[in-house]
């Protein structure tokens, strides 16, 4: 678990989802499907009043680490989640490297 001010990201694995909560209100997921070894993105979004605060960049900075401390390896299908790995290169290496040009990485 994280959280930065009021904001708190966790993992809820039972949901297949990362929740990133405000005040203890649920303001948005990052929905994946699990794998032996790998993680796949496949949605984002956050809710429409917790717009224009960066949860959804915690939300997803957080499930990237969260991934790398696990071993994982990621597969990017939410633009979002993809965009991210573009603007921060850091995190290119955790999806494999036969994939990475079909994300654009």
């Amino acid at each position: 678990m994280s959280s930065a001010g009021a904001a708190t990201v966790a993992d809820n694995p039972q949901a297949q989802r990362y929740e990133v909560s405000l005040d203890g209100e649920l303001a948005g997921v990052a929905q994946y499907r699990a794998r032996p070894g790998l993680i796949a993105f496949t949605h984002t979004e956050v809710e429409d009043r917790f717009e224009g605060q960066g949860l959804a960049s915690k939300l997803i900075a957080f499930a990237l680490d969260d991934g790398r401390r696990r071993g994982l390896d990621v597969l990017p299908f939410c633009p979002f989640v993809n965009k991210y790995v573009q603007r921060h290169p850091e995190y290119a290496d955790l999806v494999p490297e036969r994939y990475r040009a079909a994300f654009g990485l």
